[in-house]
């Protein structure tokens, strides 16, 4: 069974930047595909970013040329870097991994983007 452990999320100001990091254990990291979600209050939970096991990368339009996702496989780590981040960016970010019909999800870190 997947576990994940994000980090990273804290409060910012409008156009900063802040690197969000998802640790997996108790799988063989590098055959999952790994995605960022968020969730605003009130709204649903969107997919932000995924990274796929051969590292193609697809990305929301929301977030196109300001996100970039990334992962290390000897860390078992999947990275968000956010630049240039605006108020709509708030919200809880999630790491999914999903191989099959495995599929895992963390608890999730709050991004707050406010002046």
């Amino acid at each position: 069974q997947v576990q994940l452990v994000e980090s990273g999320g804290e409060l910012v100001q409008p156009g900063g930047s802040l690197r969000l990091s998802c640790v997996a254990s108790g799988v063989i990291f590098s055959r999952y595909a790994m995605s960022w979600y968020r969730q605003a209050p009130g709204k649903q939970r969107e997919l932000v970013a995924t990274i796929t096991s051969g590292s193609s990368t697809s990305y929301a339009d929301s977030v196109k040329g300001r996100f970039t996702i990334s992962r290390d496989n000897a860390k078992n780590t999947v990275y968000l870097q956010m630049n240039r981040l605006k108020p709509e960016d708030t919200a809880v970010y999630y790491c999914n991994a999903r191989y099959g019909h495995y599929e895992g999800w963390g608890q999730g870190t709050q991004v707050t983007v406010s002046s």
